[in-house]
């Protein structure tokens, strides 16, 4: 939090200036008592002026801020401002500034304060980063190229713990030439990126990814096996979504969305495993038959072995799977598939 009120010193910086031009900074930047902000068009028709017209009054009025006697006396409060952003990274999304700077009701008059402010830099919302603040035009390009070569080296499906992560990401500021941050800068730094997020587990990865942008319980559910680490019951998986994500979900539709997602593999009666894993998809003959393209013919039990490593059914199901057309019993007593 900064050490003034911004609502004061945003009202006593618009207090010198023409009433058109105060009532419309007032309004496009919601500093009134209900902190709603209006657009060009509807303040231009209040006035019956263009919206273009009310831009070029919004701007010169900006100016006029920056060139009356009360933004040079509010000189400490901008520098105490610009301190705070600095002490939080001095490149932070609009987000961000508003939530660990001002209260809620603050929240439009920070926003005023840094567009008239001569020591900030905005930069506007793209297909890559969020609208955001800078106060060093270096620094912020320097870790902007970073979280862009970030972005570019991260595996499509891949997630990453977050202290792993953030040693990832502080190696490529460091080709940067940036060294030594602390970590809550390095996480204000990747909030800017649309292109790499972090999910309800603090895994981070690409933005784009099922296992980062958390969207149906199919993708709760990869994130509860994942943490699980071993196969789980589909009852199991819906109670821990419950517990991990504080998000209801049904037994039964659990169960009708694993089966839909070939992240999932069924490997017992009513249990499911994650592919990636190492899991083969399909029933106990499926997985016999992968085993002998595999490795040629095999006893029964070497197959058991190698099955109950796939699947947790019971071995008279294994042999009982055996008996069908497509494999068959060789005069040493091996299995093999019918050519």
């Amino acid at each position: 939090m900064i050490p003034f009120s911004p609502r004061a010193v945003s009202k006593d910086l618009l207090s010198e200036l023409p009433e058109r031009s105060r009532h419309v900074l007032v309004e496009r930047f919601g500093l009134g008592p209900k902190g709603i902000s209006r657009t060009l068009d509807s303040i231009g028709k209040e006035y019956g002026i263009t919206r273009e017209r009310i831009r070029q009054i919004e701007n010169h009025g900006v100016s006029l801020v920056r060139e009356s006697s009360k933004y040079a006396e509010h000189s400490a409060e901008l520098n105490d401002l610009k301190s705070a952003l600095h002490s939080l990274g001095a490149l932070l999304s609009n987000e961000t500034i508003l939530s660990e700077i001002a209260g809620e009701k603050d929240r439009n008059h920070v926003v005023f304060i840094l567009t008239v402010g001569h020591q900030f830099t905005d930069r506007r919302e793209s297909n890559d980063f969020h609208a955001r603040w800078h106060t060093d035009e270096q620094l912020a390009d320097q870790v902007e190229r970073a979280l862009m070569n970030l972005a570019e080296s991260i595996d499509a499906d891949r997630l990453t713990p977050e202290e792993e992560f953030m040693q990832i990401f502080a190696k490529a500021l460091r080709q940067e030439g940036i060294k030594n941050r602390p970590t809550d800068v390095l996480t204000r730094w990747l909030v800017i990126s649309k292109r790499i997020g972090r999910n309800p587990l603090g895994e981070w990865g690409r933005a784009d990814s099922p296992h980062v942008r958390i969207k149906n319980t199919r993708d709760f559910a990869y994130l509860t096996l994942r943490r699980h680490g071993s196969p789980m019951h589909f009852t199991e998986v819906a109670k821990s979504i419950k517990n991990l994500f504080s998000r209801d979900a049904n037994p039964a539709t659990t169960h009708n969305e694993l089966i839909k997602d070939n992240r999932f593999v069924l490997v017992g009666r009513g249990l499911y495993a994650l592919k990636e894993w190492g899991y083969q998809p399909g029933v106990v003959r499926d997985v016999i038959k992968l085993i002998l393209e595999r490795e040629g013919a095999l006893t029964r039990e070497e197959i058991i072995d190698r099955v109950r490593r796939e699947r947790y059914v019971k071995d008279a199901t294994i042999s009982a799977n055996l008996q069908n057309s497509i494999f068959v019993r060789l005069p040493d007593g091996r299995h093999s598939l019918v050519k």
